[in-house]
C-alpha cells in the first residue's frame, strides 16, 4: 500500500502486494459487471465497456429474473469490499427482521459498517484500504481502538484516526481525492474525526452506479 509512510517502511512491500491484489479485484468486478462500480478514474470500463477475453464483445443474451437478482447481489456485495457471503446474508437477515422496507434496511446496515464509515470519511481511498486500516488498529470508535471492519456503527458514534494514521501518506492522499465527497450523514470535525449522524436511505448514499437492493431481497426471498 504505497503511502503508509515512515511508520510502515518495514512493511512497504507487503502493503504494495496487498493493494495490487485489491486493485486487480476491483478491476475484475468492474469488468464482470460492465460498470465502474466505485466511480474510479482508472477503472478499465472507462476505456472499454465490454467484457474481457476474446468473447467479450459478443451480443449478450437476455438475462433471466434470477440472473438480474444475482447480478444485483454481486454488485452490491462487491461494492462493500466484496464481503463474505456469510456476512452479507447475515446482514440481509438482520434487515428482514427490522421494521420497514427490507431493501432500505439492508442499505442502512451496510452503511453502518465501520470500514464503510472510514471510507465515507475519506480516511482511505478504497473500501479495501479502509478495511486494512481498521484491521491494523489505526481507527478509534468513541476514543477506543477498534480493529473489526464489520463492527456496526451507531448514530452518534465518533470515528477518528489514531495518531500514527494522521501522518500516513495514503490517508492524506485519500482526503484529497476529487472524485467523491463526504456524504451529509457523516459529519466532519477537522481532518481526523467524523460523527455518524444518521442511518441513510438508498437515495442518500452516493453510489456511482445504480444499486437495486429490491432485487437482492427477491434473490434471498426465493
Amino acid at each position: 500500500m504505497p503511502g503508509f509512510g515512515p511508520v510502515m517502511v518495514a512493511g512497504t512491500a507487503y502493503w504494495r502486494m496487498i493493494m495490487t491484489k485489491r486493485t486487480r479485484a476491483k478491476h475484475k468486478l468492474d469488468r464482470r459487471m460492465g460498470e465502474n462500480i466505485w466511480g474510479r478514474p482508472n477503472s478499465p470500463v472507462n476505456k472499454r465497456s465490454y467484457g474481457p477475453g476474446q468473447h467479450g464483445q459478443r451480443r449478450k443474451s437476455k438475462i433471466s429474473d434470477f440472473g438480474l437478482q444475482l447480478r444485483a447481489k454481486q454488485k452490491l456485495k462487491g461494492y462493500y469490499g466484496d464481503v463474505t457471503e456469510k456476512q452479507f446474508k447475515a446482514t440481509y437477515l438482520d434487515a428482514s427482521r427490522m421494521k420497514g422496507d427490507t431493501g432500505q434496511n439492508l442499505i442502512g446496515l451496510l452503511e453502518q459498517r465501520l470500514d464503510m464509515v472510514v471510507y465515507r470519511a475519506k480516511f482511505a481511498p478504497t473500501v479495501f484500504a479502509a478495511r486494512q486500516i481498521v484491521n491494523h488498529g489505526h481507527i478509534l470508535v468513541n476514543g477506543v481502538k477498534c480493529n473489526i471492519p464489520s463492527r456496526r456503527i451507531r448514530v452518534g458514534d465518533v470515528i477518528s484516526l489514531g495518531n500514527k494514521a494522521k501522518e500516513m501518506a495514503l490517508i492524506i492522499e485519500a482526503q484529497s481525492l476529487p472524485e467523491r465527497e463526504i456524504p451529509d450523514y457523516v459529519s466532519t470535525d477537522g481532518n481526523d474525526k467524523v460523527t455518524f449522524t444518521r442511518v441513510p436511505t438508498l437515495d442518500e448514499v452516493p453510489y456511482p452506479v445504480r444499486m437495486e437492493p429490491n432485487l437482492v431481497v427477491e434473490f434471498y426471498s426465493r
